[in-house]
Order: C-alpha cells, then sequence, then structure tokens
C-alpha cells in the first residue's frame, strides 16, 4: 500500500477477517467518538424547555421510542445498509457523491477538464451509460444541457460542506460542555455555573492547540477510549433497566411516539430538535470510509455502537421513570442517572470521550475543506500532512484558529446545552438532507436503478429528515440561527471564490496566444535562448498563456528547454502515479517547448519538491523516447499533434523507463547490459553533473537523441521558475454586483490567502513573477 498515495482500496482491506476486525477496532474511536457521546445531552436537550417530565411517564417513554427508532431508520438502515455502498473509488462523503454524478452526467465545474482524464483507470472505474429508454437517461442528458441544474448540484454540495463546517465548530462546543456540566452535581447551582464555561474553555484551546501535532501521535489511545465509554454507558444502562424498570422495552414500541404526540401536540414537536441529537456523528460513517472498508464500519456499528447506545438510552429512561421528582430542570441530564459512586470516573472517561469525538469532526472538517479547495471552491490554504503513512491526516493552521475562536465564541455566548443544541441539530440535519437529495439521483444515475426506488428512497427518508428540520428551524431564535449565518458566510466566500476564479481561467482561455504569434516573433524582436530549463505555471490545459507573452514582449529572451507546467485537480479522489503525468509537444519539435499537466484527485497530496522536479525532466524525456512526433511532419500533421498528449509514468513507479542520475548518487553500471546513458559536456564551472540512463529497448533516432541531449544540459544549467501574479478588476460595463464580487470580494479573498502549492515550494533565488491586470 502507497502511503503518499492514499489509495485504501476496499479489495486490499477484505484479505482477512483480522484486517477487518483490526479496521472496524480503529473505526470505533476515528468514527464513533461524536456519536457515541450523544447521550450526555439528548435528555437534557429534550425536555429543557418544550416538554415536562411527568408521572405518568408517556414523556420519557415517547422520546425513547423516538431515539430508539431514529437511531434504527437513520444511522441503521439508512447510512449502513444504503448510503455507504455509494462510494467513489472506495471515499465517501457529500463531496464523493458529488464527483460520482460528474463522471456519470458529465457537470463538472472545472474548467481545465479534459476528455484525457476520462481515461484515467479510477474515473472509468463503473460508469455505464444507462439504456436510452430510460428516465434515468433522460436525466442525465438534462442535467447536461442547462447549466442552472449544474450549478444547482454544485450549491448543494456546497451547503452541505457549509454544514459540516458548521458542525465542526458546534458538536466540540455541546460535546465537551455538556461533559464537563458532570461537575453540577458536586457543588451547587450558584456555583457550578462558573466552573463549567471556564473548564469547557481550557478543555477546547487545549484541543486545538495540540492539533498542529497530527491525531496519529495520540491515535493509539481514540479507540480504548470509546470502547471504555461504550461499555461504561451500556453497563450503566444495563444496570438501571434491572435496578429502577424492568419493563422500559415497552417503550421502543412505535405506538409511543403516537401518544407521545397526541399528548404532547405542537410542544412534542418542537422538542423534536432535542431528540435529533441521538445521531449526530452518523454523517462520519460516510464521510470517513476512505480509512476503512464498509464491512469494517458496519461491523463496528452493529455489534458495539447500535446497541450500547440503545443500552444507554434505556437505562436513562429507566432512571427517569422512577424519579419524577427533579429538583433543578438542569438535572435530567445524564449524569443524574449514574450510580454516585461512579460519577467522577464517569465524568472523567466523558471528557476523553467528547475531546476524541470533537477530534474526529475537526479532522472531517479538515478534510472537506480539503477537497472544496481541490474542486477550486474554497481559497486556498495551507495543508500540513500531519503523517506520512495515513494519508487522511491533516492539518489546516488557518481553520484550525478560525474553528477554535468560533468554538469559544458558542460556548461563552450560550452557556447552555439548549440552544447549543438547537445549532448542532440543524447543521446535521441539513447535512443529512443534502445526502439525501444526493443519493436520490446516485440511484437513478450511477446505479441505474428505477426512479420509482429513488423516489421511495428520497420520500421515506427525506419525510423524517424534514420533520426533524421543521423542529429544528423552529427554533431560529434559539440557537438555530447559528449555523445559518455560518454557512451563509463561508457559502459567500466559497461562490465568490469559484466564480472568480472561473471568470479568471476563461480570460486566460479567451487571451491565449497561438504558437505561430510567438514563434513568428523571434525576427522582429531578436529572442535569444538561454541555457537551462523555464518553467511556466499556468492553469491552461492548452495553448500559450497571456502572462508568458507578456513576459517575452517586455524581455525577448528565453530559455533552451520551454516546460508549461499546468497542475489541476480532476473529480475523482485520487490519480495513480502512472497516469499523473500527460505530456506533449508545443509547436515543432525542433523548439523544445513542452506541455506538461500534472493531475491530482481531491484527496491527493501535492508534492512539489526535488523528486518532483525529477520526475517532471524523467517524464519530458520518457515522451521523447517514446513519443510519435516526427522531425519531417507535414504542418497539417504538427497541428493535429500539437492536441495530443501521452500518459507517461514517472520513475518512481515507471522503473523500466528513463532514470536521471547525478553525480553525488550511485549510478548504474554503464557496462550493465540492457542500459544505456546519455551523457551531458562537461560543465565549464563545477556544477551537479546529470545523466540520463535509457533502458533496452527499440533503437531511438538522432532527433530524438539530440532533443535529450538538449533536455539534459538544460537540466544541469538549472531551472527558473516563471509565475503569474495576477491582479483582477472587472471590465467595463460589468454590473454592480460583478464590481462587488470581482473588485472586493474576490480580491479581498485572493490577497488573504495562501499562494499557489507551486509557488511556496519555488526558490527564490530562481523565481520570476511576471505582474498582469486582467480584466474580467
Amino acid at each position: 500500500m502507497d502511503p503518499e498515495s492514499g489509495l485504501y482500496q476496499n479489495h486490499v482491506k477484505k484479505e482477512s477477517w483480522r484486517t477487518i476486525l483490526t479496521l472496524a477496532y480503529q473505526s470505533l474511536g476515528v468514527v464513533y467518538g461524536d456519536l457515541s457521546t450523544s447521550p450526555l445531552y439528548v435528555y437534557k436537550s429534550t425536555f429543557a424547555e418544550d416538554i415536562e417530565h411527568s408521572e405518568s411517564n408517556e414523556e420519557i417513554f415517547g422520546v425513547l421510542s423516538f431515539v430508539f427508532w431514529t437511531l434504527t431508520l437513520v444511522p441503521l438502515l439508512k447510512y449502513v445498509f444504503i448510503v455507504l455502498r455509494a462510494d467513489d473509488n472506495g471515499e465517501g462523503g457529500t463531496f464523493a457523491l458529488y464527483s460520482l454524478l460528474c463522471r456519470h452526467a458529465k457537470v463538472n465545474s472545472l474548467p481545465s477538464f479534459q476528455t484525457a482524464d476520462e481515461d484515467l483507470s479510477s474515473y472509468k472505474k463503473d460508469i455505464k451509460s444507462p439504456p436510452p429508454s430510460t428516465f434515468g437517461a433522460r436525466l442525465k442528458s438534462t442535467l447536461e444541457k442547462y447549466r442552472v441544474l449544474q450549478r444547482f448540484l454544485l450549491v448543494l454540495a456546497l451547503l452541505g460542506a457549509c454544514m459540516v463546517i458548521g458542525d465542526g465548530i458546534l458538536t466540540p462546543a455541546i460535546s465537551v460542555f455538556s461533559a464537563v456540566s458532570g461537575v453540577e452535581l458536586a457543588m451547587a447551582k450558584e456555583h457550578h455555573k462558573y466552573v463549567e464555561v471556564p473548564v469547557a474553555c481550557a478543555v477546547l484551546i487545549a484541543l486545538f492547540a495540540l492539533q498542529h501535532y497530527g491525531t496519529h501521535r495520540v491515535g493509539f489511545l481514540f479507540a480504548p477510549v470509546v470502547i471504555t465509554w461504550l461499555l461504561c454507558i451500556s453497563a450503566i444502562g444495563v444496570y438501571n433497566i434491572f435496578h429502577w424498570n424492568r419493563h422500559v422495552y415497552q417503550a421502543l414500541s412505535p405506538y409511543y411516539m403516537y401518544k407521545f404526540l397526541k399528548k404532547t401536540q405542537s410542544r412534542g414537536w418542537m422538542s423534536l430538535g432535542g431528540i435529533l441529537l441521538c445521531i449526530t456523528g452518523s454523517e462520519a460513517m460516510f464521510a470517513d470510509l476512505g480509512h476503512f472498508s464498509q464491512l469494517s464500519i458496519k461491523i463496528a456499528f452493529t455489534s458495539i455502537v447500535y446497541p450500547s447506545l440503545i443500552l444507554a438510552y434505556m437505562g436513562q429512561a429507566a432512571y427517569l421513570s422512577q424519579h419524577h421528582v427533579i429538583e433543578n430542570n438542569y438535572r435530567i441530564g445524564f449524569y443524574v442517572s449514574v450510580p454516585e459512586k461512579l460519577r467522577w470516573p464517569v465524568l472523567v472517561i466523558a471528557i476523553m470521550a467528547a475531546v476524541v469525538g470533537s477530534q474526529a469532526i475537526i479532522t472531517g472538517t479538515f478534510s472537506i475543506i480539503k477537497q472544496c479547495s481541490a474542486l477550486g471552491c474554497f481559497p486556498r490554504v495551507k495543508i500540513v500532512h500531519t503523517s506520512s503513512k495515513i494519508h487522511g491526516q491533516i492539518y489546516i493552521p488557518e481553520i484550525n484558529w478560525i474553528l477554535m475562536l468560533l468554538c469559544l465564541a458558542v460556548t461563552i455566548g450560550f452557556r447552555d446545552t439548549k440552544r447549543m443544541g438547537n445549532a448542532s441539530g440543524l447543521a446535521v440535519i441539513t447535512v443529512m438532507l443534502v445526502t439525501t437529495c444526493l443519493m436520490s439521483l446516485v440511484i437513478v444515475l450511477c446505479w441505474h436503478r428505477s426512479v420509482l426506488l429513488a423516489t421511495c428512497f428520497v420520500l421515506f427518508f427525506g419525510t423524517i429528515e424534514a420533520l426533524y428540520f421543521s423542529a429544528s428551524l423552529i427554533k431560529f431564535l434559539e440557537g438555530a440561527w447559528v449555523p445559518i449565518a455560518m454557512s451563509f458566510i463561508f457559502m459567500m466566500a466559497m461562490c465568490v471564490w469559484h466564480y472568480g476564479t472561473l471568470k479568471k481561467y476563461e480570460f486566460d482561455f479567451q487571451n491565449k496566444v497561438s504558437v505561430d504569434w510567438l514563434l513568428g516573433l523571434g525576427p522582429s524582436l531578436g529572442i535569444v535562448r538561454v541555457r537551462g530549463i523555464g518553467l511556466i505555471h499556468t492553469e491552461l490545459v492548452c495553448g500559450i498563456p497571456a502572462i508568458f507573452s507578456h513576459f517575452v514582449t517586455n524581455l525577448p529572451a528565453f530559455h533552451q528547454v520551454l516546460i508549461f507546467l499546468c497542475v489541476k485537480s480532476v473529480p475523482i479522489p485520487h490519480v495513480l502515479h502512472q497516469e499523473r503525468f500527460l505530456v506533449g509537444h508545443v509547436g515543432p519539435r525542433e523548439y523544445r517547448m513542452y506541455r506538461c499537466i500534472v493531475r491530482y484527485g481531491y484527496r491527493d497530496a501535492h508534492k512539489d519538491d526535488v523528486q518532483f522536479e525529477n520526475d517532471l525532466v524523467c517524464s519530458i524525456a520518457e515522451y521523447i523516447r517514446t513519443g510519435t512526433t516526427c522531425s519531417n511532419s507535414t504542418d497539417k500533421d504538427l497541428t493535429m499533434q500539437n492536441e495530443e498528449m501521452i500518459v507517461v509514468g514517472t520513475p518512481s513507479t515507471h522503473l523500466d523507463g528513463i532514470q536521471l542520475c547525478e553525480e553525488n548518487e550511485n549510478w548504474p553500471d554503464p557496462e550493465k547490459p540492457g542500459t544505456s546513458e546519455i551523457r551531458a559536456p562537461p560543465a565549464i564551472k563545477s556544477r551537479k553533473r546529470v545523466r540520463f540512463v535509457i533502458p533496452e529497448g527499440p533503437k531511438i533516432d538522432k532527433g530524438a537523441q539530440e532533443e535529450l541531449h538538449d533536455l539534459m544540459e538544460a537540466r544541469e544549467a538549472g531551472i527558473a521558475y516563471i509565475l503569474g501574479h495576477s491582479y483582477v478588476r472587472a471590465k467595463k460595463g460589468s454590473s454592480l454586483v460583478k464590481k462587488m464580487v470581482i473588485n472586493f470580494g474576490y480580491d479581498f479573498l485572493r490577497r488573504n490567502c495562501r499562494a499557489p502549492t507551486y509557488a511556496l515550494g519555488s526558490p527564490h533565488a530562481s523565481t520570476l513573477e511576471v505582474g498582469m491586470v486582467y480584466h474580467i
């Protein structure tokens, strides 16, 4: 398994039952931390204001019935048995569903998309066109025809991503605050309220401050903590059932839901926002699918998590059914049902479990932002990979501190689980509604099932989630406005960035320069070629960017070898190393100009280092050796070949291709059979010498040998990085809205976000920035 590529394919994980059980054990700490801590605050939030716990027990039994059936229908039936099957090459989450739809219906929003990207092995996997006469075929053609539907689909995916970010703010706040609230039973009410908030804030600050170390350093503790917590709450639940009310199992009947709503009516409907919290964290089963297998997640949930949660909720209901006189409303929570001798140990375990659950949702927030950024829907941020072995463990400094400040603001501003629960519930149920809508499209377009099945799916689960959504939305003024406000801000930033990026690419595409124009400048400007490789970074996948013509007309000289490098993302999670480089000529062969497109998946780690440079040069050398372009091509043939690019393997994966050796490396024996070599002429000054080692194969022609010689000389002379620095402004005659979006919104985001990764990795001494104003 290649840790860098992050390809956690299911067939690798299914080698043995030992592997499956190991993954199931690990998933308990990563996936179920948030879901397992929900018993801390469900009953407390449900009985906060709308309904009261009466001696008839109809309220508590009705709530238990709702909790049981909600846990059974949403996490168990919807996610475990249906949604987990909609993986994107082993990856899950909102963007996995969106990328599936993009490939099956060809509604990709990336402007740099090429038909060559469809030849990627991961892209073509399991893609079949629906039969022409079916509803799926008509739906596919409709989506491909109308741009407004494609934008609506993108906005829907971004809405789900924004709510996941909101959940990353609210879940740590409510989990840690609810866990710390156990101190209320050890001191008077007028004192504990001055202790809970500071302690919760201290735990949250410590949690976010330790993020840069990465979860791999303490990750081995996650699963034991969650297992200990689940065993603890299930054991306490069994004790309460047998000690207080052995007949509490009768409340699992759906009849008690009817009795509950009949008695409480509108107040009971409004209290559903608290019951909804029992399924917080369910989306993590799908979002974290890339690190585990479907079977391991199913085993962990059905055998440990689900029964433990049911026993915990039944135990709390059994205790409350025999304790109707509650001294204070705030005491109808989790800790009141814990035996007094166990409260302090349980408090410690609860805080640890809350930290683990918060850690999982924070890491998930980092992942979703990385995916949005890779697909051009989020301003560029610094992404730090905290583990060289586990691909998904990343850290984003800017987002981490923003989450911490917002999380502290929510904790200090609300200071109670009721309003935190209202806010968290709305964020959770919105993500689930988005998943339901996207899944209905996946059923028709990707699985080619009948529209009746998709309709039943969206009606059944959509009705349940819409009921909870309405109950959460009615609490708008009591906390539910928080995720809406935060999602609106993030959505605006995403849409402005995506719109500005799209318009900037369109300007580049419309103002690109032809090869003939560039070559025609030689005699008039006296263009000279200097030693070395000129690496021009561009977002274009064809043509010469206007910024390079701007550079040439002002400084008529460029390097003996030019490489137009485009680093782009494709709507699949991972791209294999042997398919990453797409190489071709720009113009006639003798002008030594090449285009190299480097493709990454939305979950791949971008590498910009010395090894990347060597791979880039070797991929071009391999293209020269195996390419089909001939020096005696006619003009017509040349025009056709300008559009032809081939996929080239890199030395790290294509061992039988050309290898790059330097003087300080252990070179292969030149007398070794099966290899030949091309050396660069001795340099006048003492420099690092370079040579290509060519594998045994068909003899290359003289033109290709000369081309390799020139490439090798240029590599030995060094690489110069030519970067574009664009200033984007709305063109004259634009509407006021467009001027506001481009001149203020996009410009503000561009100035305050990170530079592209290749710009950060380029050595300053060899970097040349070319500024240009874009009027879009």
